[in-house]
């Protein structure tokens, strides 16, 4: 099966992104496809590299990272939340008069059209947070 992921919640205030993180790992360890993860809302603080979790915590910035490294996963950041909440690539960066940018590797920045483009290429789209 072919799954695309919505992630809707930031990493540490709600249990969405563990439970898509581990929904995609089991998924992925069972031979299914993940089309592409799209972070949305808070979700898109998932993608800050710029994330320091105690030593005793998970970092899920790191986990999704990798995973998206080992499976070659599509991580997209939602433009527009991800301006709202300062978290630019390189070149928004540029665009936006900042000096830095804050993305976390393996994921990249992209409007809307990619979730639209994510429920039809996938056979289910599965939502994680409000």
């Amino acid at each position: 099966m072919r799954f695309a992921i919505q992630i809707n919640e930031g990493p540490y205030t709600h249990q969405a992104s563990d439970t898509a993180y581990q929904f995609a790992k089991a998924a992925l360890e069972k031979g299914h496809e993940i089309f592409r993860v799209f972070f949305y809302h808070d979700g898109v603080n998932n993608g800050t590299r710029y994330t320091v979790p105690p030593q005793d915590d998970r970092n899920l910035q790191k986990l999704w990272s990798e995973l998206a490294e080992a499976h070659k996963l599509d991580l997209v950041v939602c433009i527009a939340a991800a301006q709202r909440r300062g978290i630019l690539d390189a070149n928004e960066a540029k665009r936006q008069g900042k000096d830095g940018d804050n993305i976390a590797p393996g994921f990249r920045i992209s409007g809307l059209g990619q979730l639209i483009e994510a429920g039809i290429q996938a056979d289910r789209l599965i939502v994680f947070g409000d």
